[in-house]
């Protein structure tokens, strides 16, 4: 009996096929996909394995894959989940074993394709070894933007964590709190659940004199207090499969005019950028589609939408007055998904709202994954 979670033997297989095919169309005769510090989501997509400290797989066409796992105590789990690999230890050097077995495979004049995050060293001992290393991270990206559904309803359950979390807040935020007790109330709900952390951004600032726009990264020792607006960006996550929702409260006071101006502004440009999404829509409908935010004088300080699920994916969307860097081109389709988030800010950059959740793209629409309600919401 196996307590963790696993794909079915299909989408494994669908998967391979996938990569495989994509090996063959870029001329290589095998590929290093590398991961490290809990980072580089190929790994565990080939091969069942969530990156801890290193990882890297040997992919050949065909062939059995040799997965390399530094930290001998990882090797049982990582046994356990990536169930068709040989998982062997990397030793004292996770790249260079992984090298080796490579050309144990296939000598020193291969063409090897490289997916990950490899180091500016462990691309040079890569290097000595092969007649020529290439990149195969953007064909690695297009593999992952549509999703399957057994992936879809991995997200699904993602999502469901990830709205645990925000409903959680919902009920226990209160003034007298610092943000690391807002972060404690959020795990709360999903981690008895099989969930895990990706992120948790909370922004806590006062209405009436506001100086934070956006959420920061980590929590700190700030309290909040009677009419702040807190906000947060969650993703919860389910084995490498997170949703992602984004609300704003106001703490034991109703919203000042310009905090509700600001949400009412995000959720006409939600409405309006989620009328627009459905398969062969582009980035420019989106854009214009955006375009009641700047029309009511303010602008965003984050990406207005964006690929999600194995990445931050394309398209990365920006808005009139942010446009994004190089424009998106990449046009939508069915089975992608997308976190929406219009979040509202003055130009200033003094006050913002935060507001979106994921969604998948379908043949006329778009579909939330997401169920807790969207709006402004006074607390206490």
């Amino acid at each position: 009996m196996n307590d963790y979670p696993a794909f079915s033997a299909d989408e494994m297989r669908r998967r391979r096929d996938a990569f495989e095919a994509m090996m063959e169309q870029s001329g290589v005769d095998r590929v290093l996909v590398y991961g490290a510090d809990r980072s580089g989501s190929a790994v565990q997509w080939l091969t069942g394995w969530p990156v801890t400290r290193e990882a890297a797989v040997v992919v050949g066409r065909g062939e059995q894959d040799a997965l390399f796992v530094q930290f001998y105590n990882h090797l049982p789990l990582a046994r356990q989940l990536a169930r068709a690999a040989d998982v062997r230890a990397g030793g004292a050097s996770t790249i260079t074993a992984a090298v080796e077995e490579l050309c144990r495979r296939g000598g020193e004049q291969q063409r090897v394709g490289v997916v990950g995050p490899l180091s500016f060293t462990a691309a040079a001992v890569l290097s000595a070894r092969a007649a020529e290393v290439v990149s195969m991270g953007g064909q690695y990206t297009r593999l992952r933007l549509v999703k399957s559904e057994e992936e879809l309803d991995w997200m699904r359950t993602g999502a469901r964590l990830s709205d645990a979390g925000m409903r959680a807040l919902a009920a226990g935020l209160r003034s007298g709190l610092t943000e690391h007790e807002l972060a404690d109330i959020v795990e709360r709900a999903y981690v008895p659940r099989g969930g895990t952390t990706q992120i948790h951004y909370f922004g806590v600032t006062s209405m009436q004199t506001p100086s934070r726009c956006v959420p920061a990264q980590f929590t700190s020792s700030r309290e909040v207090g009677p009419g702040d607006a807190v906000t947060l960006e969650l993703s919860a996550q389910y084995w490498g499969y997170a949703g992602q929702v984004l609300r704003t409260f106001a703490v034991e006071a109703e919203p000042s005019a310009l905090y509700q101006e600001l949400h009412d502004v995000a959720d006409a440009a939600f409405d309006a950028i989620v009328a627009t999404l459905r398969d062969g829509a582009t980035p420019d409908d989106v854009v214009a589609a955006a375009g009641v935010i700047e029309d009511a004088g303010f602008t965003i300080w984050d990406d207005l939408v964006h690929g999600y699920g194995g990445g931050y994916l394309p398209p990365v969307v920006g808005s009139r007055s942010r446009p994004a860097t190089p424009p998106a081109t990449q046009p939508f389709a069915t089975g992608m998904t997308v976190v929406v988030q219009p979040n509202i800010v003055t130009l200033d950059g003094t006050a913002g709202v935060q507001t979106g959740e994921l969604v998948v793209v379908t043949p006329d629409g778009a579909e939330s994954l997401h169920e807790v309600p969207r709006g402004l919401r006074r607390v206490g």
